[in-house]
């Protein structure tokens, strides 16, 4: 491809001339899908120093809502790109793809650089002046140590967003502590949300990052919306901790302000079995949510077909189902193991009397006509995998929609792009930036 500016002939694939270093093709053309869609954050720039995953889904999600997002690694790489089995799933792809970083790094550009070098720290601090959050999720004192501290970037640009990524919280005598998602969820009361009534913890299955991201960006967006208005930038603060505290919601308000905990749920002994799954008989689940059980009740024995149940002497009142709630599960269970759940939902199909749902696997989720018809999964045509489906970010903006249009980027895959774009390097500048081991 010849180069606009000076007609160089460069390599097919190359985004900007070998001589001249202006652009020659479009910087995105390998990772879009379809037309450039604008979201909401659009023109917004988001530096991301994160890896693992609390910090990277909530940089992501910014980007699924238009922010240019820039993944600053290092010169070995985000740590996901090595984990090799999640909670026993291979997640290795095709290609020496990764399905544990693809997932959380879609819709972003890469540049790798060594930190430890006072260039690499230079460079850093240009693309902070020119950008709109900044955001971070290493152990405490490890960026102040770098000079990446919020105090030290506000100096380069004073109306930075700055968010902060932590186990427990900014202050505090375990402030400094390292932290996952598993001592996130211990430290906050949530591993006794479910399972028998057994006095043991259970574990979430790593919950705390996925929610943690979504508080941070959410953090955020407060943020630039208060910058817009006041003119002023400021640090966001987020921990696991946090988090996990207010994502048990209700369950943590009732126990502080009554002193009363509400009972963890073992289907076999539901205090309300209205709020419960059944297994069918081809070992499909279906559940019902129906918390006023005393309305409900009539309705859901008509519509499993035993009327002779609302007058049980035994169930014909909520306190009555709770303290007989052990008989009347396994009466329901054997009820429900009498048909398929096909039979069932199409016992119950229309009946707006009660609240019911089939529950699914994950694997049922790309064929849901509700999933399908919100854009909840999207397909994405993928530069190395090829056709694959993707999670979309579930916020619905009817002038702005949100997209993913570009695949995780592969290892410091636009320094050379970023440099040259964003703080004018020449090709002569890269060169020796490389021999100097600042970037790859």
């Amino acid at each position: 491809m010849n180069c606009p500016n000076c007609n160089t002939e460069n390599r097919p694939s190359a985004k900007f001339c070998d001589q001249c270093a202006s652009p020659v093709s479009d910087s995105t053309s390998t990772e879009t899908n379809g037309p450039e869609k604008r979201g909401p954050l659009d023109g917004i720039k988001v530096l991301d120093w994160t890896m693992w995953q609390f910090g990277p889904v909530s940089t992501m999600m910014l980007g699924d809502l238009g922010a240019d997002v820039i993944k600053v690694e290092s010169l070995d790489g985000d740590h996901g790109r090595q984990f090799r089995r999640v909670a026993g799933a291979s997640s290795q792809l095709p290609g020496g793809l990764n399905a544990y970083f693809e997932s959380l790094n879609r819709q972003k550009r890469s540049i790798a650089l060594d930190l430890k070098n006072p260039k690499g720290v230079e460079i850093l601090h240009r693309l902070v002046a020119q950008s709109d959050v900044f955001v971070q999720n290493f152990r405490q004192g490890v960026a102040e140590r770098l000079g990446m501290g919020y105090e030290d970037l506000i100096k380069h640009n004073p109306k930075l967003i700055y968010g902060a990524a932590t186990g427990y919280g900014p202050i505090g005598p375990d402030s400094d502590q390292p932290a996952f998602a598993l001592t996130g969820e211990a430290r906050s009361g949530s591993l006794f949300w479910g399972g028998p009534d057994d006095g043991k913890p259970y574990n979430l299955g790593g919950i705390a990052d996925q929610m943690a991201g979504v508080m941070l960006s959410y953090g955020i967006l407060g943020a630039l919306v208060a910058r817009e208005r006041r003119g002023v930038g400021q640090k966001v603060d987020v921990s696991h901790l946090g988090s996990l505290m207010w994502l048990g919601g209700n369950r943590y308000g009732i126990a502080l302000i009554s002193k009363n905990v509400p009972r963890r749920q073992d289907r076999t002994a539901v205090l309300n079995p209205l709020w419960n799954f059944y297994r069918c008989e081809d070992d499909r689940w279906i559940a019902f949510s129906m918390n006023q059980s005393d309305r409900y009740w009539p309705p859901f024995c008509k519509a499993i077909g035993h009327r002779e149940l609302i007058d049980d002497p035994r169930f014909n009142g909520m306190e009555r189902r709770a303290e007989n709630r052990v008989e009347l599960v396994r009466l329901l269970d054997g009820i429900f193991e009498s048909k398929p759940r096909d039979a069932w939902e199409g016992m119950f199909a229309g009946n707006g009397d009660i609240i019911w749902t089939r529950v699914q696997d994950v694997f049922d989720l790309p064929d849901d006509p509700q999933v399908i018809a919100n854009n909840y999964i999207v397909d994405y045509d993928h530069p190395v995998l090829g056709p694959s489906k993707w999670i979309q970010t579930p916020v619905g903006y009817s002038s702005t929609p949100v997209a993913a249009v570009k695949a995780a980027p592969a290892h410091g895959a636009n320094t050379e792009e970023i440099l040259i774009e964003s703080l004018g390097c020449s090709w002569e500048d890269i060169s020796k930036l490389q021999e100097e081991g600042v970037i790859l």
